[in-house]
Order: C-alpha cells, then structure tokens, then sequence
C-alpha cells in the first residue's frame, strides 16, 4: 500500500523510531555532528519506470527527446520520494545521496532509478545569514557531498541548496562506407562523432545549470558528468550531469583553524 505521495506506507512508518539509521561511514558522521547537524535517519526514493522507444535517423546526430524526458522524470520521482521520507522526519536536509539506475531482468526496458542518503537536522533553525536551511522549493536541501566535504562546505560559509541535474539521450550519426573505409589505417578525427559527443555534453551540462539557478544559487560542485550507454545499442548513449548547487551564507570563506591543546610539562 503507498501513500498518495507513491511512498510505501510501510516506508513511512519505518521512520517513526527512536534509532536513527545513516549509511554514513563512522567518519562521515562525526564529521556531519561537527559541522552542526544531526542525523535523523535514512531516508529513500525509488521509481520502476518502463522507458519508451524513440527512433533515431540513422545518419543523423540527433537528441532523442522522448527518451531523455523519461530518464528525467523518472530520476525525479525517486528523489521526491526520498524528499517525503525527509520531511517526514523533519529534516532540514537530505546528505550523502547516491542516485542510481539498474536495469531489470523482467524487461530490457524496464529500470529501478533509486536515491538514498541520510536525513539530517541543522542544531539551529537559521543558518548564519539568518536563513533558513531548507532552499526556496520549501524541500530539505539535497546534496551528494561525501560528509568530510560537506563539511568542509559549511565551515568555508557555504550552505548546499540542492542535488541538481541534467540529462540528454542522444544518436549519435552512422558514417557511411566509404568514409568508414577511408578512415582504416589512419590517424584522423571523426567530425561526426565529435560534434554528437559535445553537443550532447553541452545540452546536460546547460540543463544542470538551469536547476542551479532556478535554486538561486551561486555555483555548482562536485559535478560529474557521466556518458552511460544503458540498453539502446553502440549508437545511442546518455550523457548525466549531477552536482550540489551552493550558496554562501556568510561574507569571508575561510575554514577556521582549530584549536590545538598541548599537554603541560612536569
């Protein structure tokens, strides 16, 4: 049974206990409590999502747009699933998310889209530029930030606003031939190729950065952009680009020095 959220209510009432849970490690954790926020459990977001078919011209470098809006969409079902999770804990966030795809046994095209990370609660309401923690959606922030970094964000004056991401599944063009064969043997560049591969890139990378500055926010780290070819064959592939948008919350950005107490001599 789920909830009209589409969470399981199983999921919901496993989040009403005095336990915490966290797949932070034993570092990540007490690095977490440092920078000011307490973990409240584990939180998750899961969508089975059959993916269409959209047909490409076979010499012809093209974006499929069909298909790039069901791995979107379907990567956003998980994390708001996940997002319910947190707010109904409470948190002010959500850190450490892993985002994750796997394609299943009952269907070539088929797939489970997954997010998981630990919900986390800020020891004050406010961040220090009188704030709140929670970005202008009204969701806990996201971030995929291991907890040595996200600590290292919120001591420097940053505070994460949210995992954002851009997605383009494209076709890349079939040489013919004889420009195939003309190629043996030597050392030279395929336009063809070059042109799809960084048209595609460019197209995940422009939509990552527009959920950044729908957030409102000053820049975007940890960015990985991924090419991940999934089930449609040598000639169509999809490039990802995920990163945490950040903004500063107080003027000077420097990471204070901790205090080092030295044992007395006899």
């Amino acid at each position: 049974m789920t909830s009209p959220t589409g969470v399981p209510q199983d999921g919901l009432n496993r989040l009403h206990t005095k336990v915490f849970t966290s797949d932070l490690t034993v570092n990540e954790f007490l690095l977490v409590r440092q920078a000011g926020f307490r973990p409240l459990g584990l939180v998750f977001g899961s969508s089975v999502y059959h993916v269409g078919i959209q047909l490409g011209r076979w010499s012809k470098n093209q974006e499929l747009e069909v298909l790039s809006q069901a791995m979107y969409h379907a990567r956003e079902l998980a994390m708001a699933r996940m997002e319910v999770e947190a707010h109904e804990l409470g948190a002010d966030g959500v850190v450490g998310v892993r985002l994750d795809i796997e394609f299943k046994e009952f269907g070539s095209d088929v797939a489970e889209f997954t997010a998981i990370g630990t919900a986390v609660k800020a020891d004050t309401a406010d961040a220090p530029d009188g704030h709140s923690w929670i970005p202008n959606t009204g969701k806990p922030f996201t971030s995929d930030l291991s907890g040595q970094d996200f600590w290292t964000l919120i001591n420097a004056g940053y505070a994460p606003l949210g995992m954002v991401m851009g997605s383009c599944v494209y076709h890349i063009a079939h040489q013919g031939i004889l420009k195939s064969m003309s190629n043996i043997g030597q050392n030279t560049e395929v336009p063809v190729f070059t042109e799809a591969l960084y048209d595609a890139r460019e197209l995940a990378m422009t939509r990552m950065q527009a959920e950044a500055e729908a957030l409102e926010a000053e820049g975007i780290v940890g960015v990985q952009l991924r090419g991940l070819p999934h089930q449609w064959g040598g000639h169509t592939t999809e490039f990802f680009a995920i990163g945490t948008a950040v903004r500063p919350i107080r003027p000077d950005h420097t990471i204070p020095v901790p205090t080092m107490v030295l044992p007395l001599n006899d």
